[in-house]
């Protein structure tokens, strides 16, 4: 299974998902990829917001990620491409080359709940709550992701 969380800037949400979903996977001795990237390129080449570092610190998770920019080819390297919310996976339909074999999905649906379905970028607020309530959102969805994934077909 090959993994690839997406977000605007891939500077909060979608590497908090990576790291999330490595420590889950590692865990659970699963040998699944994981990666992140962003939709536009302003944070190609950086580290992740330093919000975002300290509440996986606080998780006890760890995240070496160097930002980069979606590709063409991640549509067929990766089996699932995850949005954070509405506008992103609008976005990655339109990048998706036809007969993209990659499922684009929110990773809110994951959720399992109709409300909070969508993993608001908390970058523009103030302080940390706000990356931790991505977090426990990250949580749930990836716990979900998985146990539905290993479940016998």
């Amino acid at each position: 299974m090959r993994i690839l969380f997406v977000c605007i800037g891939n500077s909060c949400r979608s590497p908090m998902a990576e790291a999330v979903m490595r420590d889950m996977l590692l865990r659970e001795n699963l040998d699944w990829t994981v990666d992140s990237a962003a939709l536009a390129d302003w944070n190609v080449g950086r580290s992740p917001e330093e919000r975002c570092l300290a509440v996986l610190r606080e998780n006890g998770l760890d995240l070496e990620h160097i930002g980069r920019q979606i590709e063409a080819d991640d549509f067929h390297r990766f089996d699932y491409i995850f949005g954070m919310d509405e506008g992103n996976v609008r976005d990655l339909m339109a990048l998706a080359p036809e007969n993209c074999p990659a499922s684009v999905e929110l990773l809110g649906n994951y959720r399992m709940k109709e409300l909070d379905k969508i993993i608001f970028d908390p970058y523009f607020e103030r302080g940390i709550h706000g990356f931790r309530r991505c977090y426990d959102q990250i949580v749930i969805c990836c716990r979900n992701f998985i146990q539905q994934k290993r479940q016998p077909q």
